[in-house]
């Protein structure tokens, strides 16, 4: 569902309890005094807790990889089977954090916030989306679980050599090679399978485990947030535990019935269609650029037939990097400048300074995106989830082979799943959600990953539903305008047919940027 990147490194989160102590002392006595007086030591001061349910937490921070964001939270050890055929056996660690509500008495039900990926961790997304919760904690705790797999829940994380290679980001070599990818992921599978069994990594477990930290919590109603891959997880949730489920908020929504990977060539070449048809619809933007959806296949052309090495400046310490240039780099540098306003935005200007011969504001730009999401993403997770629950349906589609993406992600998705162990599914597992939990979807309109169309497939079996499609906008739209305040409407009076979205339709595209310095006034 995200953006294809190398297999990360977790980054721990520090917890930190300070305990005090003190010493008093009587007032002195005088000479003849018949005993005198011991300085009386306290007991060290204990650290401060907070009971809920079974669970003692403790204060700590969420702290997010290569960023100075992070956040106040308190936190709880909680173990699961990894095989829970076999409760005795192997357990896992997971990290589970509780953002604590500015309420005195908050409310008893509980909202969850369910990260994308597959690979991202609740407590290491957190921090950026925070202003966009911070509604909700006015009445509400906010409880945030890493996925097994991911961030502190035991990590399915291999290292690298620094390059994202057949992972598809821009250090990719002039081809995709298959058997570098299952060289690779055979490497990967050996290191990981030290400590943990792959096979149990999967969304069903993630539900399980979910289901078990909310009994250890006093058994509240989760009011649950899905983002991304999250809303698969929310809805294979509100479907085999519907009683616990009070409201359920899906943003980029994934259909239970979606083959993660099968749609992905698809959905980005309309997505850049109608974004670069907001450029033929500008003067200025036309007379600068023409056509840049021509421009981006006839560069597409010219990298199948003459990769090569190119030079550029890292925007973060000006050094010089090379990188190689590719039909397949450039695919995978498109659809992540495809996923936000701010990058789409500065589409058109970068792939026609490349087509120039100036790579730096393409690669540049890249280099920065792949370095936060890589950071944040657990592969060999996103393998486990993949493999199980998608591989075996994914078939080839020679009918995207000439689109900018094309038909080599399927192929890399079948290729390291032939090497990757496989949990089971539910026979249920893609069938669509019928419930009639309240539920609040939202989609941006340029969304290339997961479009408009697929809000509306789910709704279609949600009974008490609204899908709130925001203009101009792309991948994930929680934090967007007044989303945040619509959002916390939604979940306080869990009524989707009355819930007031016009402060929404203000909302449109970020203008075309026609140079540097921005776009026509």
């Amino acid at each position: 569902m995200q953006r294809s990147a190398r297999m990360a490194i977790a980054v721990a989160i520090v917890v930190a309890v300070l305990a005090g102590r003190h010493y008093s002392q009587s007032p002195e006595r005088p000479a003849d005094a018949v005993a005198t007086a011991v300085p009386a030591a306290r007991e060290p001061a204990k650290p401060r807790t907070w009971q809920l349910g079974s669970l003692t937490l403790r204060p700590c921070e969420l702290e997010q990889p290569h960023s100075g964001l992070s956040t106040a939270a308190w936190c709880a050890p909680f173990e699961v089977p990894e095989n829970r055929e076999e409760p005795g056996g192997r357990k896992i660690g997971l990290r589970l954090a509780v953002i604590r509500s500015s309420a005195q008495v908050p409310a008893k039900d509980m909202i969850v916030f369910l990260a994308g990926g597959p690979g991202q961790a609740a407590t290491e997304s957190y921090p950026a989306i925070a202003p966009a919760m911070a509604p909700l904690l006015a009445h509400r705790n906010v409880l945030l679980v890493d996925q097994r797999g991911t961030g502190g829940s035991h990590p399915l994380s291999c290292r690298d050599d620094g390059d994202t290679g057949a992972h598809g980001g821009p250090d990719d070599s002039t081809a995709f090679d298959v058997g570098r990818l299952r060289r690779e992921t055979e490497t990967c599978l050996k290191e990981l399978s030290k400590d943990a069994d792959v096979r149990f990594y999967t969304t069903t477990d993630a539900v399980a485990d979910l289901e078990d930290v909310r009994k250890a919590l006093g058994s509240p109603a989760f009011d649950v947030i899905g983002v991304s891959y999250g809303t698969r997880v929310a809805q294979q949730y509100a479907h085999r535990h519907r009683d616990a489920v009070r409201t359920m908020v899906l943003d980029g929504v994934a259909p239970n019935e979606l083959i993660l990977g099968e749609d992905f060539a698809v959905n980005l070449d309309a997505a850049l269609k109608a974004q670069f048809a907001r450029c033929a619809a500008d003067k200025a933007c036309s007379e600068r650029f023409t056509d840049p959806y021509q421009t981006l296949y006839q560069l597409r052309d010219a990298l199948r037939a003459n990769p090569h090495k190119v030079t550029f400046r890292d925007p973060q310490n000006y050094s010089s990097v090379q990188r190689v240039l590719s039909e397949h780099s450039l695919a995978t540098v498109v659809r992540m400048f495809a996923y936000s306003p701010e990058t789409a935005a500065l589409l058109p200007l970068s792939i026609d300074a490349a087509a120039r011969g100036d790579v730096g504001p393409l690669l540049g730009q890249a280099k920065l995106l792949t370095g936060d999401l890589g950071d944040t993403m657990d592969g060999g997770m996103q393998y486990s989830v993949i493999c199980s629950e998608d591989a075996d349906l994914l078939k080839p589609r020679p009918q995207d082979a000439d689109t900018i993406l094309g038909d080599t992600m399927i192929e890399a998705f079948r290729a390291a799943c032939s090497i990757w162990p496989h949990g089971r599914r539910p026979a249920d597992f893609h069938e669509p959600l019928r419930s009639d939990v309240p539920t609040l979807l939202m989609s941006g309109e340029f969304d290339p990953v997961t479009p408009p169309r697929y809000g509306d497939q789910v709704a279609k079996g949600l009974a008490n539903a609204k899908h709130v499609v925001l203009k101009g906008q792309g991948h994930n739209v929680i934090a967007r305008g007044c989303m945040p305040r619509v959002l916390d409407n939604f979940v306080d009076k869990a009524q989707p047919a009355s819930l007031d979205t016009s402060c929404l339709e203000r909302m449109g595209p970020i203008p075309v940027f026609v140079g540097f310095n921005g776009a026509t006034p």
